[in-house]
């Protein structure tokens, strides 16, 4: 078991392959299962252009984690990645394949009380559009959660980018050495600054994705525990939603979630430790959910 959570007392699991129909195509996934019936699962729903291994085979790695803590896993192929078969899709279209994974996991593992969509990137952005309309979903894990506009990634780059990159060390010896490319630099910094006043969409404008991922949340009246990475900027931006006194602010704090801020973890959490403290952060989470 990682080294973070060796502490917890771990339990017998297997693993298995498995497969399932979703609309005529076949998914394939893993399940961990521990030994004895386990009343809590978790869905993993991967993000961007992953399988179900995950970068540096986090997702294999988290799922035999919770495993071990006595939490039923699958994670799976959306439609269209790995190993599954159909077309790729984005996102905002896999809401089919959750359900279909749902309704497979609960069936291979009868003695869930509820299942915890956990999810990375846009895997996190789906989970929350999808979770408000399931009975079967009693929680959301939500790590670095994509809420990408053309306006709050400019933001986002202006707040944190440009600001830490200021006493870097890299960009000083640039300058020194001569190698900096100030105009191209400037260039770069004004087109962000119109980009980030770019925000007021057209009165007939559908609404922006963060109003509909904050829709979907309000409506989600389950635990959510938020794991947000410092070194990322898809985790800057979501933070950045929550302004004092905005909607966003009071779904993003408690009571209504739970927050894990690691300052110096990446959008992948790619090391053992800090792989490590998000195992911790959820098997806590969730053992202090059970009933």
């Amino acid at each position: 078991m990682p080294d973070a959570i060796a502490s917890m007392e771990a339990v017998d699991y297997e693993e298995r392959a498995c497969h399932f129909d979703c609309h005529g195509e076949r998914l394939v996934g893993v399940l961990s299962l521990p030994a004895a019936a386990p009343t809590q699962g978790i869905l993993m729903l991967v993000g961007g252009a992953q399988y179900r291994a995950g970068s540096h085979r986090q997702f294999t790695l988290l799922a035999r984690a919770f495993a071990a803590a006595g939490i039923a896993v699958l994670r799976f192929d959306f439609r269209g990645m790995g190993d599954s078969e159909g077309e790729q899709r984005d996102f905002e279209s896999v809401g089919a394949d959750i359900d279909c994974a749902l309704t497979h996991f609960m069936q291979e593992v009868p003695s869930l009380a509820g299942v915890t969509l956990w999810g990375l990137c846009d895997g996190a952005s789906a989970a929350l559009l999808h979770a408000a309309h399931d009975r079967r979903v009693d929680g959301m894990a939500l790590v670095n959660p994509w809420a990408r506009t053309e306006s709050g990634q400019a933001q986002a780059y202006l707040r944190h980018y440009y600001r830490s990159h200021l006493f870097s060390k890299a960009l000083w010896g640039k300058i020194l050495r001569g190698r900096f490319n100030a105009a191209g630099a400037l260039r770069s910094f004004i087109a962000q600054l119109r980009r980030a006043a770019d925000s007021a969409p057209g009165q007939d404008a559908p609404p922006s994705l963060p109003d509909r991922l904050r829709q979907a949340y309000e409506r989600f009246r389950g635990p959510v525990l938020l794991v947000l990475c410092g070194n990322d900027l898809t985790a800057r931006e979501f933070a950045d939603l929550a302004v004092p006194g905005s909607r966003w602010h009071a779904l993003q704090h408690p009571p209504r979630s739970e927050r894990l801020e690691l300052a110096d973890a990446n959008h992948t959490f790619s090391t053992r430790d800090w792989r490590d403290q998000v195992a911790a952060a959820v098997i806590t989470w969730m053992r202090a959910r059970r009933r």
